[in-house]
């Protein structure tokens, strides 16, 4: 299915604002709400809206401190893959996990409240992935930029 200029300025305001009436998105994108409302479902149904969540802020959360983990695996046989990715899912700090092409293997975003914190997810949770070879952390200082909205 493709997507006309009226579907893309639908997602274009429900990735800035996800919680808002159908008649507050109609409005914005100056379409009847009926019409907006059919949209929306199809876009659901058409697996463009993947789903609908509520961002937290990390520090109210007590998880300020961002880490990039990469990680080199022993070996790349499909069973030394498959069992550490389904290790890594079961993880709570770790947000997301990047198969990469490059000099490491994964690519690891983790929360954490401080250096401490981050230590005993390492040593609990990190250093008993299957598989891995190498590990390097990267702490970040500050976030200059973040969105979760793609373009459209």
């Amino acid at each position: 299915m493709e997507i006309d200029a009226t579907d893309r300025r639908i997602l274009t305001v429900l990735q800035r604002v996800g919680r808002m009436t159908n008649a507050e998105l109609s409005e914005q994108v100056n379409l009847s709400p009926s019409a907006c409302h059919r949209r929306v479902q199809r876009l659901e149904a058409e697996g463009f809206i993947r789903d609908y969540v509520a961002l937290l802020d990390e520090r109210k959360m007590g998880r300020p401190t961002t880490v990039f983990v990469e990680i080199t695996l022993s070996g790349q046989a499909d069973e030394v893959l498959d069992a550490f990715e389904r290790e890594v899912r079961r993880i709570p700090d770790v947000l997301e996990c990047h198969l990469m092409a490059g000099t490491a293997d994964y690519l690891l975003k983790v929360v954490a409240q401080d250096t401490e914190d981050f230590a005993r997810i390492h040593r609990q949770h990190l250093a008993r992935l299957p598989g891995v070879a190498q590990m390097h952390s990267s702490f970040a200082l500050r976030t200059v930029f973040r969105t979760t909205a793609i373009p459209v």
